[in-house]
C-alpha cells in the first residue's frame, strides 16, 4: 500500500451494479456512474474494500451465473 493510499481519509460509498458486481465511488462525488446504486455501507477504503471481500462471493456477473443455473438444470 502506498503512502498515499494510508492518508487517504476520503469517505467511499460501496456501489453495486445490476450484475451484482461491487466498486467503490468517493462520497464527495455528487452522482453515481449510471447503472450503478449505493448498498449502504460507507467508510474509508480500506473499510469499503474489506466489505465487498466479505460479501462479493461469486465474482461471476449475475446474468452468466443465471445462465450457468439454467443449463445444469
Amino acid at each position: 500500500m502506498s503512502n498515499n493510499e494510508q492518508n487517504d481519509e476520503t469517505i467511499y460509498l460501496v456501489v453495486v451494479n445490476h450484475e451484482e458486481q461491487y466498486s467503490i465511488w468517493p462520497k464527495w462525488k455528487q452522482e453515481l456512474p449510471l447503472g450503478w446504486k449505493s448498498v449502504g455501507k460507507e467508510g474509508i477504503k480500506t473499510e469499503c474494500l474489506a466489505y465487498i471481500e466479505e460479501v462479493w462471493t461469486d465474482m461471476r456477473p449475475l446474468s452468466l451465473r443465471k445462465a450457468m443455473q439454467e443449463s445444469s438444470n
